[in-house]
Parts: structure tokens; C-alpha cells; sequence
């Protein structure tokens, strides 16, 4: 068996079994794990985490924002409804936390906090490219309005065999 034959072989088995959506729906669950978290972390401890943002410059308008932003985007890539949408928003998001936050990059942590808000961005943006994948609630609206769009083809196309034909009833 060539290099080939098995590359072909391994692709098979993969297609077969739906590993792709699987790693994306596992990738989006890991994803969205550090948002939910911090979501509902801030969310619970709101006021003292208001207190430290605002010390950080933070106004309580962007904090709110930025709760219901980690909720509701780590919510939308969870269950991969509007995933694409959802991963845009905190790909940005991250990029604005590593360089409006973590600039001092003397600082081992700090450096550290900046290439992590990096290196989750790029998984956001390869998320958004990629899609939810099959295991999603994106997958579930889209066979939806599929079958609906069909459903009115189909109307359609009988009203208008419908009306090409006339009947002539014997009297």
C-alpha cells in the first residue's frame, strides 16, 4: 500500500465518523470555556470587579459590555449559533485585552497574558473562517430555512402548474 493509498484510507475513516465536526464542536467548547468562565465569574462578583476595572480606566458601560459580550459570544460559539459572528467579536475582543492591557512585556506574566490573547485571537479568526462544523445549532437553522425555501420552490411550482392547466367541466 503507497503513502498515498493510506492518506486516502485515513480521509475515508475521518469523513466516515465526522472527526472534523468533531474537533471543531471540541474546539468551540474549549474556546468558550475562558469566556463563560470570566463571564460569569465578573458577573457574580460584579461589584468588586467593577471597582478594579474602573481602576483600570474601565467606565462601567464598557465593563457591562464586555460581561455580556464574553456571555453571550461564548454562548453563540458553545452551542454554534452564530459561531462565525460570536468568534469575530472576541477575536477583537482579545486583540484590544493584549494590547490595551498586557503591554508591559518586561514582565514574564505580562508577556505571558499578551501572547495567550494572541494565540486565542488566531483561534477565533480560524474558528470564523471554519465555521461551526455539523455538530452545531448554526448546522440545525441552516437545513431549516433549507427545507423552507424548498417548501416555497415547491409551492410555487404547483401554483403555477395549477394554473397552466384548465379544466372544462361537462354541463
Amino acid at each position: 500500500m503507497t503513502p498515498n493509498d493510506h492518506i486516502a484510507k485515513l480521509h475515508r475513516l475521518a469523513s466516515k465518523y465526522h472527526l472534523k465536526d468533531a474537533t471543531l464542536l471540541a474546539g468551540r467548547l474549549l474556546l468558550s470555556v475562558i469566556f463563560l468562565h470570566e463571564g460569569i465569574t465578573l458577573a457574580t462578583h460584579f461589584d468588586g470587579a467593577a471597582k478594579v476595572m474602573a481602576a483600570q480606566g474601565v467606565g462601567l458601560p464598557l465593563f457591562t459590555a464586555t460581561i455580556a459580550l464574553q456571555l453571550g459570544a461564548g454562548l453563540a460559539i458553545a452551542s454554534g449559533l452564530l459561531t462565525r459572528l460570536g468568534a469575530i467579536g472576541l477575536g477583537l475582543f482579545c486583540l484590544a485585552t493584549a494590547t490595551l492591557f498586557h503591554t508591559n512585556l518586561a514582565s514574564q506574566n505580562e508577556l505571558l497574558h499578551f501572547e495567550k490573547d494572541l494565540a486565542i485571537a488566531g483561534g477565533m479568526f480560524v474558528l470564523a473562517i471554519a465555521g461551526a462544523g455539523a455538530f452545531s445549532l448554526d448546522r440545525l437553522v441552516t437545513l431549516h430555512l433549507q427545507q423552507r425555501q424548498r417548501d416555497k420552490e415547491m409551492v410555487a411550482a404547483l401554483l403555477a402548474a395549477e394554473n397552466d392547466v384548465t379544466m372544462t367541466l361537462p354541463v
